[in-house]
């Protein structure tokens, strides 16, 4: 069986082409322009290409896009003043703290000062309970992104076994939630579960989130279920510096009925939610409708 490919640069593109419409009207029927803040402490080199990537796709989505970038060794309570002052602009309706913060910083006390209606991340604690207690929340970028997705490809998921291979609280968790609210049987497996494979095997959809590269293979895959890679390792093979996933990619594909590829899959929807997810703060504050397909 060749799986088809879940091809989330498209799909993206997609998502930021619906803000872009969104944001548009809004500016000419409203006089309204969601803006997003970003908040980078330090000199992370990926946090500097990831937080540079996102200034560029919020303005050309047509929104206001702010950054400050703070030196390595702020202290605590000037970061906590900078996102008091952004809680309290009205034309700020995203905040982002790049994470990982330096030592110094408390990154739980710092991402729950956040307003929870401007917690773009969805990691907020109230955002949390809201979650998962089914009720209407900022959601995890990434996770939203293998929602949308497997709408896309499922339409109906009702019904459906999903495993989630992993339990974070930025991924595994949140997404067992979104596939609970749409009415999956879900279970969480992580790397001490018993018989993984075995638990694996049952899934229609099948959700790798472990963090560890290419644990995954095509013998953990149903037939003709649906694999949705969210990770992102960075090896070395063959002398050569390799992006690959949590699910070995040829053996997966030659079982699965559809994947998503890493990279070109899950990561791309990562940016294009966080744009998605600031439409809706903005829609939410000014209490206006929220965009139909971008929010749970």
């Amino acid at each position: 069986m060749a799986a088809t490919i879940i091809d989330g640069k498209a799909f993206a593109a997609g998502v930021r082409a619906q803000v872009a419409e969104h944001v548009r009207r809004l500016a000419e029927e409203n006089s309204i322009q969601p803006g997003l803040a970003v908040v980078l402490v330090g000199a992370d080199p990926a946090s500097e290409v990831y937080v540079k990537s996102k200034g560029k796709m919020t303005v050309e989505v047509g929104m206001h896009s702010v950054e400050h970038r703070l030196a390595e060794d702020t202290p605590e309570a000037d970061l906590l003043a900078l996102i008091a002052q952004l809680n309290a602009d009205p034309k700020i309706h995203g905040i982002l703290v790049q994470l990982p913060l330096p030592a110094q910083l408390n990154s739980e006390l710092v991402i729950n000062s956040i307003d929870p209606a401007k917690d773009v991340d969805g990691f907020h604690i109230s955002n949390v309970g809201l979650l998962g207690t089914g009720q209407k929340s900022m959601v995890p970028c990434t996770p939203l992104g293998c929602l949308m997705m497997l709408r896309d490809h499922h339409g109906d998921l009702s019904g459906l076994n999903a495993v989630v291979v992993g339990r974070s609280n930025i991924v595994g968790k949140p997404m067992a939630q979104l596939l609970l609210g749409d009415s999956c049987t879900v279970t969480i497996a992580h790397s001490r579960t018993k018989d993984l494979k075995a638990v694996c095997q049952g899934a229609d959809i099948l959700v790798a989130a472990v963090g560890r590269p290419e644990m995954i293979t095509g013998d953990y895959v149903k037939p003709g279920a649906t694999v949705i890679d969210v990770g992102i390792n960075r090896i070395e093979r063959d002398g050569k510096k390799k992006l690959v996933g949590d699910a070995e990619f040829a053996s997966c594909a030659e079982v699965a009925g559809a994947i998503t590829p890493v990279p070109g899959g899950v990561g791309p929807m990562t940016i294009a939610c966080l744009l998605a997810n600031t439409l809706t703060a903005c829609c939410r504050a000014n209490d206006l409708p929220e965009p139909k397909g971008l929010t749970v």
